[in-house]
């Protein structure tokens, strides 16, 4: 079974950093395309960055190289390191990840930008 656990959400100032983690179980993140995305209250779910099976990364283009998505695979979980946060990067932040034609997700974790 399939386990998708979110962390490192919080309250931070604007400018500040965080780093999200996102840990499976009964998968393996290193063979697996993983993706974050983003849920600002009253808005649609957004990808943030994602990273491919091979280690390729890509992101949308409002992220502008302010977040980092990486994988540890003797830790089986993928990072976002979030800088220089911004009060509308405010949202709930999901990890997903894909298996075969399946994906996956996590509950999520909470972020607070405050200027």
């Amino acid at each position: 079974q399939v386990r998708i656990v979110e962390s490192g959400g919080g309250l931070v100032q604007a400018g500040g950093s965080l780093r999200l983690s996102c840990a499976a179980s009964g998968t393996s993140l290193s063979v697996n395309a993983m993706g974050w995305y983003r849920q600002a209250t009253g808005k649609q779910l957004v990808m943030v960055e994602g990273i491919d099976s091979g280690g390729y990364t890509n992101y949308e283009d409002y992220v502008k190289g302010g977040c980092t998505i990486f994988r540890d695979a003797t830790k089986n979980t993928v990072y976002l390191q979030m800088n220089n946060l911004k009060p509308e990067d405010t949202a709930d932040y999901y990890c997903n990840e894909t298996v075969g034609s399946q994906r996956y997700w996590g509950q999520g974790t909470q972020v607070t930008v405050y200027s």
